[in-house]
């Protein structure tokens, strides 16, 4: 098997696994007790703390280690609000962020707290002036990822930092994806990373609140990592993923350079071998392994499960699955087609002759897959009609993506040039996969209008 998963959990790496079963012996012990044990286990954790501060760039005593990546964006989000409540309670993200953030932008929200969603461009990537804009006189705090888990952008943190503090405002950074390659740059305020995205053991996530930003910490008190992280510390493990965060900064300038050469052969080759795909995320400023594209006319579902019997595990950073019928927050906000989406994430040491392998295997795969949803069974297939003003009708209702978009591309030929072809479908990615149909084809996306059931989308033949 070919592990291409890495933006999801890396491999622990060796050096981690080592310190691992070396902490289990000597760092199982109350660090806040005085006798001997205890004493070896502060050494230990405050050794870890030192060397993940100094990854991170800051100073010991503003970083805390929390049970996981996603309870440190939900303490330091919520202990930055509670912190600057007197400001007021308006609270600025971008449409891409990770869920764990957005997850929890929506409680507070619900809580009465207001928040603005930053827009991005068809690459991932905000617009810092877009930052700048949404920065009101009641904004407690902003939010941005360092890069995306889905398609690599790698985020204007230092721009958007630099409007944040000349508005008063402090930044929190989400910096899982990034973290094991580079700190972060920037004159940001807070940040939170997960030990099991550089090849750490899981259960691991960090927190840092610079100096002189105003932070309360929300529930319980615990006298436990300043406060801040309420629970005893998993020693053996944080030691594991403050030498793996080592061990990776010391490889990541040759790595980096060794997966970008991988992965841009993946994003030069794959629209060569496939026909109608889309690479998606920025083409140059991007983490060094993530390569995503989507497929036009395959369920990535079942790609995914194809690739997986052919020895290759990767991902999608589309939902779009028979479990939730909806594409991933990502690619809705950037407008790109969501059907049959795969993310390629190479972990480090990934195997060049793999990639080869993929390479000759996906163009398979594809084929296979197209072959199997090209011709509907009767009984559900779409149903072709000629409605008023001879406008064409595709009757998609009940049928899931990308059984839309596959309907649209036999019929639009049928179609006069300037006339329109309405698209009947009830399947939430169809909103997204029609209109970059449209763009990746040179036709005219009209518009959505409203249907007796589901929705009418309205595309016009130019060509």
């Amino acid at each position: 098997m070919a592990y291409f998963d890495a933006a999801s959990a890396a491999p622990l790496h060796p050096v981690g696994r080592q310190a691992l079963l070396a902490a289990l012996d000597e760092g199982w012990a109350d660090p806040a007790r005085l006798y001997r044990e205890g004493r070896r286990a502060r050494l230990l954790l405050d050794a870890a703390r030192e060397a993940a501060a100094e990854a991170v760039e800051c100073r010991p005593d503003e970083l805390v280690f929390t049970p996981s990546g996603t309870r440190a964006v939900h303490i330091g989000i919520e202990g930055a609000l509670a912190g600057r409540r007197r400001v007021g309670s308006h609270l600025i993200v971008s449409a891409v962020e990770h869920s764990s953030v957005l997850h929890t932008a929506e409680a507070h929200g619900a809580g009465g707290g207001s928040v603005t969603e930053v827009a991005v461009d068809r690459t991932g990537a905000v617009d810092p002036a877009a930052y700048a804009q949404a920065l009101r006189p009641d904004t407690a705090l902003a939010c941005l990822q360092s890069a995306n888990h889905e398609v690599g952008t790698v985020q204007p943190v230092a721009e958007v930092a630099e409007a944040c503090r000349a508005a008063g405002v402090p930044l929190l950074v989400d910096a899982a994806q990034s973290l094991g390659w580079k700190p972060v740059a920037g004159d940001w305020s807070l940040l939170t990373a997960s030990a099991h995205k550089w090849g750490g053991p899981s259960g691991v996530g960090l927190l840092v609140v610079r100096k002189g930003v105003r932070f309360a910490p929300q529930g319980p008190l615990d006298e436990r990592e300043s406060g801040r992280a309420a629970g005893f510390e998993n020693i053996p493990a944080v030691v594991a993923a403050a030498a793996s965060l080592r061990a990776v900064r010391a490889e990541a300038a040759e790595e980096a350079a060794r997966l970008r050469d991988l992965t841009e052969r993946i994003r030069t080759r794959v629209p060569a071998l496939v026909p109608d795909v889309e690479v998606v995320g920025d083409p140059q400023r991007r983490l060094p392994g993530i390569v995503t594209f989507s497929c036009l006319f395959v369920d990535g579902e079942t790609v995914l499960h194809e690739l997986d019997r052919a020895g290759f595990s990767v991902s999608s950073g589309s939902s779009c699955t028979s479990s939730t019928l909806t594409p991933s927050h990502v690619l809705r906000a950037m407008g790109v087609l969501s059907e049959g989406n795969v993310r390629v994430s190479l972990p480090p040491g990934a195997d060049s002759e793999d990639v080869e392998r993929f390479l000759t295997v996906l163009p398979r795969v594809v084929a296979e897959v197209r072959e199997r949803l090209g011709a509907p069974v009767a009984a559900g297939a779409a149903e072709l009609v000629h409605g008023g003003s001879d406008a064409l009708v595709v009757d998609a209702l009940g049928r899931r993506c990308p059984i839309p978009v596959i309907e649209l591309a036999k019929v639009i030929g049928d179609v006069p040039v300037g006339g329109t072809v309405r698209v009947l479908a009830d399947d939430e990615a169809a909103r997204l996969d029609i209109p970059a149909w449209c763009e990746m084809r040179g036709q005219e996306y009209v518009g959505e209008e409203t249907a007796d059931h589901g929705s009418a989308y309205v595309v016009r033949r130019l060509s």
